[in-house]
């Protein structure tokens, strides 16, 4: 295990200058390779959903999440142009971001200039950072948050300088308005600190201010759950019974994906280093809170990127130790630049879209399968419109499964009639008006239209053209007549919640 040898100074609450400039080098380098990659491949699926919801105005909330990604979205589509570079451009600056605050987090545990800079390159390189990174997501800022509220809290630990749960306070309520599990931060911290203390910052009324702060600025959003039945709530249900039982087979492979098996190791030698070395006894306490957050979504069936902030944190801690282990010893500088540079080529090819759309590496990157294809679906969805006679197209409507197919159709759909879905918050935009008889169907499953129209005929099969088999390849694209009830009679029953 990497420790410090002696001699090493390893005290948080030594006086440590930051870094700056390599932290900036990094963190730019990162920022440039992201923006100059953005449009390689297209829009990721909730990119698409992001921008239609944008497009319809600020809501205080959705049946499956927050606001501010989709808010967001639209402006920078508003500022920079409706473009995958443009919608990306935030989602970069953040992926630089939290590299500065990995290496500010290493500063306050009293790393050396070499170790801030360990912890840039190391951040910085990772999948976790880069994949939400390229893409603009909830859980681009949520990284961003969890940077951030985790450096406040060391300082508030480290230099008994209650100001910084305030701090900890604006970012998380800011943030409950990107994505509710940042709330899993707090709790999973509060449990650590009970656990192993330091207790006396339950006296703090810097502490309580702090979350009554958080509560304060989150409390438009938490007023919405509430007044409209906490749609997270079912949402959250609803994955937990579709993806929960795989979610919990695949966690722990996950958690070593998302920053790789030789940064694994540097993470994990932080989190021993935080349970032992005395000089850390006030942050002891994000040791066992990274174990509740890692139990809280096992039990919810959790994907392991919901504590993937936890890992900031510990790789910022694992890079003091790395330095205390290499030392003055070049053959150790050596291996572990070694192993960082090789982790790094692989976390890129899985990451980022540096290889060809069909090329073997994809598969291995979701984000990179949900961004394959979506202007050759519409095209396919128009050219059966289009197929139509005319008067039947005038009494025709669009439906979709699925959320990425209604934004590819908004995005890339010119010509056609209304979309409508049932997907998530798609179906409180239905139903369809009652004089749509024809519907033009894409991944629609065949019983489901078939409890609602008499006739109903494939006319052609999703092909995004690169062979890559991903989740919309090969789906029905169909033509139905026929209709057998009325639309506020059937749309109920293409409601259903997923991720």
């Amino acid at each position: 295990m990497l420790t410090a040898p002696v001699g090493v100074e390893t005290d948080p609450r030594s006086a440590v200058r930051p870094a700056r400039r390599p932290a900036a080098v990094v963190a730019g380098a990162v920022t440039v390779v992201l923006l100059a990659l953005s449009d390689r491949y297209g829009y990721n699926v909730d990119e698409l959903y992001f921008r239609l919801l944008g497009e319809h105005g600020w809501a205080w909330g959705y049946t499956d999440q927050p606001p501010l990604v989709p808010a967001l979205v639209h402006a920078t589509a508003q500022v920079l142009g409706d473009s995958v570079w443009a919608i990306r451009v935030p989602a970069a600056l953040c992926a630089g971001a939290v590299v500065l605050l990995g290496a500010l987090i290493t500063a306050e545990l009293g790393g050396t200039r070499r170790a801030q800079t360990l912890s840039a390159l190391g951040l910085g390189s990772s999948f976790l950072v880069l994949s939400v990174g390229h893409i603009m997501v909830t859980t681009t800022l949520d990284m961003l948050a969890w940077a951030a509220v985790l450096l406040f809290v060391l300082r508030a630990l480290l230099r008994s300088e209650g100001k910084w749960w305030l701090w900890a306070g604006v970012v998380l309520g800011l943030a409950l308005y990107a994505k509710y599990i940042v709330a899993l931060l707090p709790v999973a911290l509060l449990a650590g600190l009970a656990l192993v203390g330091p207790r006396k910052v339950f006296r703090d009324r810097w502490l309580y201010a702090g979350i009554a702060l958080a509560l304060a600025i989150g409390s438009p959003n938490l007023i919405y759950q509430a007044t409209h039945d906490f749609p997270q709530l079912q949402m959250a249900d609803a994955l937990g019974a579709t993806d929960g039982p795989m979610n919990r087979v695949i966690f722990v492979p996950s958690l070593v994906i998302l920053l790789g098996p030789v940064l694994t190791v540097v993470w994990v030698a932080g989190l021993v280093k935080l349970l032992r070395d005395p000089a850390w006894r006030p942050v002891r306490a994000l040791a066992p809170a990274f174990v509740v957050g890692v139990a809280l979504t096992l039990y919810g069936g959790g994907r392991p990127d919901y504590v993937g902030g936890f890992l900031i944190g510990l790789f910022a801690a694992g890079a003091v130790a790395a330095d205390g282990w290499m030392g003055r010893r070049t053959s150790r500088r050596v291996l572990l630049c070694a192993g960082l540079a090789a982790s790094a080529v692989l976390q890129v090819l899985m990451a980022l879209p540096v290889l060809p759309q069909s090329s073997p590496f994809v598969p291995l990157n979701n984000i990179s399968l949900e961004s394959v294809g979506w202007p050759r679906l519409a095209e396919q969805v128009r050219t059966a419109y289009e197929a139509l006679p005319r008067q039947q197209r005038e009494r025709a409507v669009v439906l979709a499964d699925n959320l990425g197919e209604s934004g590819a159709l908004d995005r890339y759909g010119h010509g056609l009639p209304a979309v409508f879905s049932g997907h998530n918050e798609l179906h409180k935009w239905g139903p369809p008006p009652e004089r749509a008889d024809v519907v033009v169907a894409v991944g629609v499953p065949r019983s489901r239209l078939a409890a609602g129209f008499t006739s109903c005929t494939v006319v052609g099969r999703v092909d995004n053209g690169v062979g890559v088999e991903n989740a919309e390849q090969g789906r029905p694209i169909t033509v139905c007549h026929g209709r057998k009830a009325s639309w506020a009679r059937l749309w109920p029953s293409y409601h259903y919640l997923s991720g």
